[in-house]
C-alpha cells in the first residue's frame, strides 16, 4: 500500500470520527476506538503495517493518554470532595460580591484566571484550575459552560506561546534556535493576543448578557428543568458540607496547584495525594469515603474512557513503529505529504499566510507532535523552494496552531477540560471554533501589520 493510500485513508478516518461526533450518532470513546481500528485492520490487510506493529503503535497510544487519565480521575475526585465539603460556595459567594450580578465581569475574570493558571504552560492543570472555580459561577448565573470554555481555551492558546510551552519548544527545536530567542520574536504577537483574549471575554460576557444571564436571568434550558435538578442535588449533598474546614481545604487546594506549578511531580501526583488528605481530613472513616467516592464514579468513568479510546486514536494515526532499524511514517505523516503534493505552486510565495489560515482546521486531525515534527518541517522544504524563509513559516504555525490547541480532540487536556465542564467535546468544538479561527487570523494580520509575515 503506498503512502499516498495511507494518507487518504488517514482524511477519511478523521472526516468520519468528525461527522459522527458531530451528528450525535455516537459517544466520543466508540468513535474514537471504531474509525481507527478500521483503519488499521485495513493497513495491516494492505501490507503497510502487521499486527504486531498495530499492537505496537495503540501500545505507545497509550503512554501519552495515561497519565492524563489519571490526571483526569483523581482532579475530579479532588474538586468533588472540595465541592461536596463546601469550599466552592464560600469562594463563589466572595466572587459574587465582587463582581454582583455583572456577567461581563464573570467572562473577564474567566480569562484573567486562565492567563494566570496557563503560566506553567500545562493545559491540563490550567483546566483543572479554571473550570472547577468558575463553573458553579456560571450555573449560578445561567451562562452556559461551552462560553466558559471558549473564553479559557482562547487565553490559554495565547499563553502557550511561552517559551516553556510545548509548540514553541518544537518549533525553536525545528529551526534550530532557542526557544527564548523564537518567544522574543513572537513578544508583540502575544501581547496582542493578550488584549484580544479579554477583548473577546467581554463581547462573551455582551452575548451572555443579551441571553438574560445573570443573577435575574431566566434562560430556557436545553437538557430539562436543571434548577430543580440542582436543589435535589443540594438537598442530598448538605450534609457533607463541612464549613468549619473551609481555611484547611483552601490551604490544601493552593498547595496542590503550587505542586502543579513546581512541575517536579507528574501532575497527577498533587492531585493523588491532595484526595488522601482530603478525604481523611474531611470524612474520616472507610465508608463515608466509600460514599464520596462513588458520588463521582459516573464522571471520572465517563472521561476516563473517552481517554482511553483516544490512546487507540493517538496510537494508529500518530505514533510510528521502527522495523529492522527503519521507521514507517506514521499515518499522519503521509497525510503531510499529501498536503505538500496539492498545495497549488502559485500559494507557494505567500505560504506562511496559507499555512497560518488554515492552521485551525488542520488542528483538529493532527496533535501537537505531529504537527511540528512532522509538517512544520515539510512546510519549511517547501519554502525553501520558493525562496521563503523558515521563520515566518514557522511564525505562523505557531501562532495560529496555539490558537486552536485546545479544541483539538488530538490534544489529551481537551477532553479533560471538556469532561470537567461536563460539556460533549463537539459542543465545545461547535461553540468555539468559528471565533478561535477569526482569532488566529487576526493574530496573522497583527503579524504581517508589524512586518514579521510576508505577504
Amino acid at each position: 500500500m503506498s503512502e499516498i493510500m495511507v494518507g487518504i485513508l488517514g482524511f477519511l478516518c478523521i472526516i468520519a470520527i468528525v461527522v459522527t461526533l458531530f451528528k450525535s450518532i455516537t459517544l466520543p470513546s466508540i468513535a474514537f476506538i471504531l474509525f481507527p481500528s478500521i483503519l488499521g485492520l485495513i493497513l495491516v490487510i494492505g501490507g503497510y503495517y502487521t499486527f504486531d506493529n498495530l499492537a505496537a503503535l495503540i501500545k505507545a497510544g497509550f503512554s501519552s493518554t495515561g497519565p492524563t487519565a489519571a490526571l483526569f480521575v483523581f482532579s475530579v475526585l479532588y474538586f468533588g470532595i472540595m465541592t461536596d465539603a463546601g469550599m466552592f460556595d464560600v469562594i463563589i459567594g466572595k466572587l459574587m460580591g465582587l463582581v454582583g450580578d455583572n456577567v461581563i465581569g464573570v467572562c473577564v475574570m474567566t480569562a484573567v484566571i486562565a492567563l494566570i493558571g496557563h503560566l506553567d504552560g500545562g493545559g491540563a492543570s490550567t483546566f483543572c484550575i479554571v473550570v472547577p472555580s468558575m463553573l458553579p459561577v456560571y450555573k449560578k448565573m445561567h451562562m452556559r459552560p461551552t462560553t466558559l470554555l471558549r473564553i479559557a481555551v482562547l487565553a490559554m492558546g495565547v499563553l502557550n506561546l511561552m517559551p516553556w510551552a510545548g509548540p514553541t519548544m518544537r518549533a525553536a527545536s525545528v529551526l534550530g534556535m532557542e526557544a527564548g530567542k523564537l518567544w522574543n520574536t513572537l513578544l508583540p504577537i502575544q501581547v496582542f493576543g493578550v488584549i484580544l483574549a479579554l477583548a473577546h471575554a467581554v463581547l462573551a460576557g455582551v452575548q451572555e448578557k443579551a441571553r438574560g444571564a445573570g443573577l435575574a436571568g431566566k434562560l430556557a434550558r436545553e437538557e430539562g428543568d436543571v434548577a430543580a435538578d440542582e436543589e435535589v442535588q443540594a438537598a442530598e449533598t448538605n450534609d457533607l458540607a463541612r464549613p468549619k474546614l473551609f481555611a484547611f481545604n483552601l490551604l490544601l487546594t493552593i498547595a496542590v496547584i503550587a505542586m502543579l506549578i513546581w512541575d517536579v511531580f507528574p501532575s497527577y501526583v498533587p492531585f493523588m495525594c491532595g484526595v488522601v488528605i482530603a478525604l481523611l481530613v474531611n470524612y474520616p472513616g472507610s465508608k463515608m469515603q466509600k460514599k464520596i467516592i462513588n458520588l463521582h464514579a459516573g464522571p471520572a468513568l465517563t472521561m476516563c474512557s473517552t481517554l482511553m479510546a483516544a490512546a487507540v486514536l493517538m496510537g494508529i494515526l500518530v505514533k510510528t513503529v521502527t522495523v529492522n532499524d527503519v521507521a514507517i511514517p506514521s499515518v499522519v505523516s503521509c497525510m503531510s505529504a499529501i498536503i505538500k503534493m496539492v498545495l497549488p505552486a502559485a500559494l507557494g510565495k505567500h505560504l506562511p499566510l496559507v499555512i497560518g489560515i488554515l492552521s485551525v482546521p488542520l488542528a483538529l486531525a493532527f496533535d501537537t507532535d505531529s504537527y511540528f515534527y512532522g509538517m512544520l518541517p515539510v512546510m519549511i522544504g517547501i519554502g525553501e523552494g520558493f525562496g521563503v524563509a523558515a521563520l515566518p513559516i514557522a511564525i505562523a504555525m505557531v501562532v495560529c496552531r496555539n490558537c486552536a490547541t485546545f479544541i483539538s480532540p488530538m490534544v489529551p487536556a481537551t477532553l479533560l477540560g471538556v469532561g470537567l465542564a461536563d460539556v460533549d467535546i463537539k459542543d465545545h468544538i461547535k461553540a468555539s471554533f468559528f471565533y478561535v479561527w477569526g482569532f488566529s487570523i487576526l493574530c496573522l494580520i497583527f503579524a504581517v501589520m508589524i512586518g514579521l509575515m510576508p505577504f
